[in-house]
């Protein structure tokens, strides 16, 4: 049976986020690495030229850059990322993301509980 994820939610195990993607040449591919209830992380590789427009999400998100650089704007303020920045993303932030280059990036979302 294929799993969706990387990782199984149910045992421990390994996985590498720098192997070689096919397709990425003149697009976004993403892979789910693991997912859980409140957990989700997703690897994501962008080719040059390749832009998010501005979205918001419910969910904690912690972003890191793993191989080249991108811009990427939260509200008005635009910063420039490069291989091991973390950016944190609270809930219900407005922010979008431009690859100036061809760059991979871990995105990591927790959905707190309603309280």
């Amino acid at each position: 049976m294929k799993r969706n994820t990387l990782l199984s939610p149910t045992e421990s195990g390994v996985c590498s986020l720098f192997e070689p993607v096919a397709n990425v040449d003149h697009g976004i591919v993403s892979r789910a690495v693991l997912t859980t209830p409140g957990l989700r992380i997703t690897l994501f590789h962008f080719a040059a030229g390749q832009e998010l427009s501005e979205h918001t999400s419910k969910a904690r998100a912690l972003v890191q850059i793993l191989t080249g650089t991108c811009k990427f704007s939260v509200g008005p303020t635009m910063h420039t990322l490069k291989p091991g920045d973390v950016l944190h993303l609270p809930p219900g932030e407005l922010h979008a993301v431009s690859a100036p280059e061809t760059f991979s990036m871990l995105l990591t979302q927790i959905t707190e509980p309603a309280g």
